[in-house]
């Protein structure tokens, strides 16, 4: 028996055929960004039945076992940043009629009155064109179900990706995250505050290919745990989508209390944010951060003005990314609870930025200004003691 029939022999492998799409548009990086996307999709089924992953041309398969659970590979792949669509597939010989023998006993249980065949080669070498094998496709299965053909609004579709070496059919397509593997776009520092924003913000830095390293600063030992553990539950959360992270948490309380001592209220905030720059740019050197993430949101509160914004990101040498700069908090929300951040989020809690909280905070603040109530604070030694006493947590996922 030649290659040919032996192909044409072997049974219809069980998977999920996943398309991505940024990521064909990067030329000669292209293998690069394949090779993140390979190796974060194994991770992200790592505990799963699954069998081997394959490549085949501008796609991925990844084989399923028979233990492997289809509602969890789902839910996974659905956070792997990179891919653009998936569905379960079958994978065999790109054989008409074993095409349309499969397709007969898949339609054959299921209940539906209208549908259309969706085929499409993805090389011309084929003998029928697409059109021709929706034909002949839909006519076996008007004769089987003795449902209609509706080309705009259908019941189910039939989709057939015909490649010269192999055929893949699947019934239903379902909508990656899209963006760019995780761990192709270098690493940055995220201050997650436990708030609204600041997980938002970390998210849409991962769907740019960004590992986040998390810093979070609390007001112990003047407030409750309650805002360390909503930041441990949302960085874990975060973490879902980027397999392995790691949490700084640092004491801020007593940095703030000498910071109330010394400073007049209009302006304590802007330099809490400072110190907590400062602090968060330690913590990013030693991590290979290229950059610090905030949820700032431009005029969304007081002390997120221009002026303000400007006045802050002084105190840092590495850049300031804001990803939320231009959304507003209707926006941001949306996208927390798409992302399922926002019930953690929520949770009432004493976060460092409402401790010690002035009256009234300096909107359009100057350079000069802040300098000059910064003059009686030791600046270095307060940032080494934030530095000093931050500790951090491993987490991981799956596991």
């Amino acid at each position: 028996m030649n290659s040919r029939s032996n192909a044409m022999a072997r049974p219809p492998v069980k998977g999920v055929l996943i398309h991505y799409h940024e990521i064909a548009l990067k030329g000669k990086n292209r293998g690069f960004f394949l090779k993140q996307l390979e190796a974060n999709l194994l991770q992200a089924t790592s505990d799963l039945d699954c069998g081997s992953l394959r490549r085949p041309a501008g796609r991925l398969f990844l084989e399923m076992r028979e233990g492997t659970s289809w509602e969890v590979l789902r839910q996974r792949l659905s956070r792997v940043f990179g891919i653009a669509n998936f569905a379960h597939a079958f994978m065999m010989a790109p054989n008409l009629e074993l095409l349309a023998k499969l397709i007969e006993e898949e339609v054959s249980d299921r209940s539906f009155r209208s549908f259309r065949v969706a085929a499409r080669r993805a090389f011309k070498t084929f003998p029928q064109t697409s059109q021709q094998i929706n034909e002949m496709i839909g006519a076996r299965v008007q004769r089987i179900c003795g449902a209609s053909v509706d080309l705009t609004n259908p019941d189910l579709t039939i989709y057939i990706e015909l490649l010269p070496a192999e055929a893949f059919v699947y019934f239903e397509k379902l909508l990656g995250p899209g963006g760019l593997p995780v761990g192709t776009g270098g690493t940055l520092a995220c201050l997650l505050s436990g708030g609204i924003d600041s997980p938002v913000a970390a998210y849409r830095m991962m769907k740019r290919g960004c590992r986040v390293v998390f810093v979070h600063f609390y007001s112990q030992p003047f407030a409750d745990r309650t805002s360390q553990e909503k930041t441990i539950e949302l960085a874990r959360l975060l973490t879902r989508y980027q397999f392995a992270s790691r949490l700084y948490l640092v004491p801020f309380g007593e940095i703030q209390q000498e910071v109330v001592s010394r400073v007049t209220g209009r302006l304590r905030v802007l330099v809490y944010r400072r110190l907590m720059l400062r602090i968060a740019e330690q913590i990013a050197q030693k991590e290979g951060a290229q950059a610090l993430v905030t949820g700032e949101s431009l005029g969304q509160v007081s002390s997120q003005t221009i002026e303000n914004i400007a006045v802050i990101e002084q105190a840092s040498t590495l850049p300031i990314l804001r990803p939320l700069i231009g959304m507003d908090k209707d926006e941001i929300t949306q996208q927390a609870q798409q992302i399922g951040s926002y019930d953690i989020s929520v949770i009432p809690d004493q976060d460092c930025c409402s401790m010690f909280l002035p009256r009234q905070v300096a909107t359009h603040t100057t350079h000069h200004e802040v300098e000059f109530v910064e003059r009686p604070l030791d600046l270095d030694r307060l940032t080494a003691q934030g530095h000093a006493a931050a500790h951090s947590l491993e987490l991981s996922f799956p596991g």
